[in-house]
């Protein structure tokens, strides 16, 4: 059995010892132009000669959550298409997203902003009540957000494309529902999958339907973003602010608004880093099943996009 490492940016060494270390009857090997076909390959942002090269893949596991990127590309059509079940993301991101949600309703900026000029100043109390959150995406890490923040007394909503049940959450699903969860929402997560029917859906329109005094958190994709309805509804005074994590160009270009925006906390993409040890794991399980002839999960559909 032989295994192919392409990932682009990613310092291969740690990666090839510790997939060695538990698939240790494989040929695991940094990939270059001519290498030998594989039979699995484990890969990031890849360039399209690698599938080119590698046309007769079994399955491809790719080390990050989202797979856009790679379905932009031709794929080898026998190949199974594997993401990450979670593999320690889903517990950063539930940190962080609950982070940026009880820094705007506690009002921490505004506490930061008076330490600087020396202000000893004690805001009025708000109440969770007024500040129902919304989680756009109810996959594996978006369950996991929503379920964190019901923790905080906070009113939780979700929607999903087709219908979930999580305990304290009021879930919302498909196109019918989607009104009815963004006029519920004040504070929005967005943790969708990026496909045709998602990009550029936090738009002027959507955005709008939010309460009044709404904020937007996206730690999902940049394309999912309209930047400049966003700064619209945050200069009319609809939307109070946004952290944001993830951006259409990355690095986020230093003339961009974003950065020097009154209303916006930005991060550079860090809200669910990879861990290298569980995702290694989860992958070393998942093609010792698929060579036992076993299915598992993951398995993206290639025409949904996730």
């Amino acid at each position: 059995m032989r295994i192919s490492f392409c990932c682009t940016g990613t310092p291969p060494e740690p990666w090839l010892a510790a997939l060695r270390a538990a698939l240790p009857q494989a040929q695991v090997e940094l990939w270059s132009a001519g290498a030998p076909v594989a039979d699995y390959a484990v890969v990031w942002a890849p360039p399209q000669e690698f599938f080119d090269e590698q046309s007769e893949l079994k399955a491809i596991f790719t080390i990050g959550a989202g797979v856009d990127g790679l379905l932009r590309l031709r794929l080898p059509p026998q190949a199974a298409l594997i993401r990450l079940e979670d593999a320690g993301m889903a517990v950063q991101m539930a940190e962080y997203v609950s982070h940026a949600v009880l820094r705007h309703f506690r009002e921490f900026d505004a506490y930061e902003n008076q330490s600087g000029s020396g202000q000893w100043l004690q805001r009025r109390a708000q109440r969770h009540a007024d500040f129902p959150v919304g989680v756009l995406g109810l996959g594996v890490l978006g369950a996991r957000v929503a379920q964190t923040l019901t923790q905080f007394a906070f009113p939780v909503h979700g929607w999903s494309r087709t219908a979930k049940v999580l305990e304290g959450v009021h879930c919302h699903a498909g196109q019918e529902q989607l009104q009815d969860f963004l006029a519920a929402t004040r504070i929005l997560v967005c943790l969708l999958p990026l496909t045709d029917a998602t990009q550029g859906i936090l738009n002027r329109d959507r955005l709008s339907r939010l309460r009044t005094g709404g904020y937007v958190i996206n730690v999902a994709r940049g394309a999912h973003l309209v930047d400049e309805d966003l700064v619209a509804l945050l200069d009319s005074g609809h939307l109070a602010g946004a952290t944001l994590d993830v951006f259409r160009t990355e690095p986020l270009p230093p003339a961009h608004v974003f950065w020097k925006h009154p209303k916006i906390q930005v991060t550079p993409h860090i809200s669910a880093r990879t861990l290298r040890q569980e995702s290694v794991a989860q992958i070393a399980e998942k093609i010792e099943a698929l060579q036992r002839g076993q299915s598992v999960a993951g398995l993206v559909n290639r025409e949904q996009g996730y």
